[in-house]
């Protein structure tokens, strides 16, 4: 068993992964501040490749002027210690490594109309921050296959659309959503809540499970159904900013079948995001 921490890289030099590329190598691109489903992340990156790599870079194109760029907890010292066994090495690269021109200048990936809805249309220019950011590091890297949670979906696809546009050979592997026992979706901001806020917080999952069994007993029209979900997480304490019901594969109006409901909302200084499966 192994048991070592892994090797802490700030800068890649020319060839260092060559050898791990040759072996098969999977990445799991983080923020940082490491919780269990990350750990869930690098578990299934583990199952995938002979050679794991976790990156640790708080992105600053992904947060918006009012977010909590500056505020982002920066745990790196515990987050090597949590990767023990787990990963080969962790890339914490410094600005510089990632964004060598400056910020405002530098070239942007964009995913045109799936990153502008949902999330995408209350935090704009987040999803072409998230693109961009991890564009340059599976052109750093260059792994054979990227590893990402399913709470955050949209995200999913459009990293998934983006290799698929741009012929970037990294196969992208979805790995469930980890929940606490009370249905609340693991998350770095879930330290934001309070103890009553954090009480409150799961009424966001139970919302959506209960909608996806209101939409199989087709119960009301959709339109109904979601707005009735908005009423109930105001009713909880929450400020939503959507309820949604979409195709789970191209987050596009639904049709019959593969359908996923998703929801953003506020809870005091957490944002809080999570989808269910409808069928």
């Amino acid at each position: 068993m192994n048991t070592a921490l892994p090797t802490l890289i700030r800068q890649l030099q020319p060839g260092q992964l060559q050898p791990w590329r040759a072996g098969g190598m999977a990445l799991v691109p983080t923020l940082g501040n490491l919780h269990r489903g990350h750990l869930q992340l690098v578990q299934q990156a583990r199952r995938l490749a002979r050679h794991v790599v976790v990156s640790i870079f708080v992105n600053p194109l992904q947060f918006g002027e009012t977010e909590d760029y500056a505020d982002y907890p920066r745990t790196l010292e515990a987050d090597v210690q949590a990767l023990q066994g787990l990963a080969d090495m962790v890339y914490a690269p410094p600005m510089e490594a990632i964004y060598p021109a400056t910020l405002q200048g530098h070239t942007r990936v964009s995913v045109p109309e799936l990153g502008e809805l949902l999330c995408g249309q209350f935090r704009p220019g987040h999803f072409v921050g998230v693109t961009t950011a991890v564009a340059i590091l599976f052109n750093l890297l260059q792994p054979d296959v990227a590893v990402f949670g399913s709470k955050d979906l949209q995200q999913l696809r459009l990293i998934q659309r983006m290799c698929g546009d741009l012929h970037i050979p990294v196969r992208v592997v979805a790995v469930p959503t980890v929940r606490e026992a009370d249905g609340l979706a693991v998350s770095s901001r879930n330290v934001y809540l309070d103890a009553q806020q954090r009480q409150a917080a799961p009424a966001l999952y139970q919302t959506l499970v209960r909608l996806a069994e209101a939409l199989r007993a087709r119960q009301a029209p959709v339109g109904v159904l979601e707005s009735r979900a908005m009423q109930a997480l105001q009713q909880a304490g929450l400020r939503p900013e959507y309820v949604s019901v979409r195709d789970g594969h191209t987050l596009a109006p639904p049709g019959d079948s593969c359908r996923v409901v998703l929801a953003a909302a506020w809870l005091g200084r957490a944002r809080l995001i999570d989808n269910v499966p409808v069928d």
